[in-house]
């Protein structure tokens, strides 16, 4: 099968607007997770990861004119605007894919635009807005591709399904680009929903550790292009999709296996797929919610597939769990850690609280990465791995 190569890529988060700016805030151990009083969102405080909603628009109203639209802003959404700059951003080098029949458009999202079920939004958009086949339309038509978008809606794996997607659509050969886009943004449906089961932390979420007492929710949008030419660097900086697996737990709606075992099949399978043995992995970046099932769960996938000595770390300390957005950004900044050979500590965690022996990264260090494992894990028992690898 053809070689799928990592080309651009953006991060829209609270910690900034491009991948430059998040990664250099999380070298510098910067936390975007704050305390929000906003009745429109929750009736009482939450700690939430937000993006700043001047800046979002600023920036799109610049992507307006770079496009030369004369629509108003006004008739996008929220997410649509964090969607249209994120793809913006990461097509800067690239803008000759945007019209080619052999680019596919892969969006991942868990919600869409679900705050338009909200009153406050109801006057303003169509009812046919909230659905996630016209936020694809929305965006498609926005930029001018050419083919209709292929969009996934797998819970908190929507990401990383979103990556092996377009990796496989490409090794197929029915197209060279992909452009994979991934985004959610806090709403009154997310939040409550979330209480609703007791999951949010009153602290900044901590996870594997000890005193973790639930997720802290995010918002945020991710955009990757691949393609099966080769880019035009170093082999160093070369980084290809090497494999990619998911599997279904079947154990509850919403509770994880208690023994991690059908996560580590999608381990295994990503790493056979990949060519690649446990001796091999040089890094994990993990789901890490920080709830207690979530977390102990995949820690024993981890020891499964024989992982124990593999550094690891969640990035969602830093910007909490930006739900369909994770998997892509995560992914991201993994590959961020790959080409600055840099490991990232994990954000909240001090002690070890989970019964696998993981090797949770504590500091920011140096190492040589060749290859890194990005898991997920989401309601309805789905689970999914991905590998990345320098060639």
């Amino acid at each position: 099968m053809k070689p799928v190569y990592i080309f651009n890529d953006s991060i829209i988060s609270s910690l900034g607007f491009t991948t430059a700016e998040n990664v250099a805030a999380i070298k510098n151990d910067t936390i975007g997770i704050r305390m929000v009083n906003d009745p429109a969102l929750y009736p009482k405080p939450v700690l939430l990861s937000l993006v700043d909603t001047d800046k979002l628009n600023v920036r799109f109203a610049e992507v307006l004119k770079e496009y030369k639209k004369s629509v108003p802003a006004e008739s996008f959404t929220r997410l649509e605007k964090m969607f249209i700059v994120s793809i913006s951003d990461a097509l800067k080098e690239q803008a000759n894919v945007l019209r080619s029949r052999q680019t596919l458009l892969v969006i991942s999202t868990t919600k869409g635009n679900i705050d338009l079920l909200e009153n406050r939004h109801k006057a303003a958009f169509s009812h046919k807005r909230v659905y996630l086949w016209e936020l694809g339309r929305v965006i498609q038509q926005f930029f001018g591709f050419l083919n209709p978008p292929l969009i996934i809606s797998n819970a908190c794996i929507s990401g990383v399904v979103a990556m092996m997607t377009a990796t496989r659509c490409l090794q197929s050969g029915a197209y060279d680009h992909a452009i994979v886009t991934g985004g959610d943004m806090a709403s009154e449906f997310v939040i409550s929903g979330f209480a609703s089961f007791q999951a949010l932390s009153p602290d900044a979420c901590k996870p594997f550790d000890m005193n973790r007492s639930g997720l802290s929710l995010g918002e945020g949008c991710g955009t990757v292009v691949l393609s099966t030419e080769q880019p035009l660097s170093s082999e160093g900086d070369m980084i290809r999709v090497a494999g990619a697996s998911t599997s279904n737990d079947a154990n509850h709606i919403s509770g994880p296996s208690r023994t991690g075992e059908e996560l580590s099949g999608a381990i295994s399978e990503a790493m056979k797929q990949a060519g690649l043995t446990a001796a091999d992995i040089h890094y994990i970046s993990a789901h890490g919610t920080a709830t207690p099932y979530n977390d102990e769960m995949e820690s024993k996938a981890i020891e499964l597939s024989g992982l124990l000595h593999v550094p690891v770390n969640s990035l969602k300390g830093y910007w909490g769990h930006t739900l369909g957005a994770a998997g892509i950004i995560e992914s991201i900044a993994a590959i961020s850690s790959m080409r600055n050979n840099m490991l990232i500590r994990s954000a909240g965690f001090e002690t070890l609280g989970v019964t696998a022996l993981l090797n949770v990264i504590s500091a920011h260090q140096p190492a040589l990465i060749s290859s890194c494992l990005k898991t997920a894990s989401g309601f309805g028992g789905c689970n999914a791995a991905i590998i990345y690898q320098k060639q």
